[in-house]
């Protein structure tokens, strides 16, 4: 088992899930988590060499670009219904990068066959 590998679809994962927990619970906290998450997931594909590692890194960016000023809008200017708009546009890119990764990890699959 390759533990970068482990490691790497973790934080993706609690990414995509810790801005889906924001969105059902708008709560600054959770929204603080999913920021933290989502910038530990895109520092961790820096190092990532494969077929689609600049979409992957890109999409990641989007959903950075996306909470952080979401952040912004729930704890400074307390606007939760913009904050929820870029929060809906983070979990799309991190639905994206998801998938994207399953992708890559099929064509890695059949290459090891």
């Amino acid at each position: 088992m390759d533990w970068g590998k482990v490691i790497y679809v973790f934080f993706q994962l609690m990414s995509l899930t810790s801005v889906a927990g924001y969105l059902y619970d708008h709560n600054s906290v959770a929204l603080f988590i999913a920021v933290s998450l989502n910038l530990v997931s895109t520092f961790l594909k820096i190092g990532i060499r494969n077929i689609v590692a600049a979409e992957l890194f890109a999409a990641s960016l989007v959903a950075d670009l996306h909470l952080i000023p979401a952040f912004v809008y729930e704890v400074i200017k307390h606007n939760t219904q913009a904050a929820v708009g870029m929060a809906i546009g983070a979990l799309i890119a991190n639905i994206v990068t998801t998938i994207l990764s399953f992708i890559e990890i099929a064509k890695t699959k059949d290459t090891w066959e």
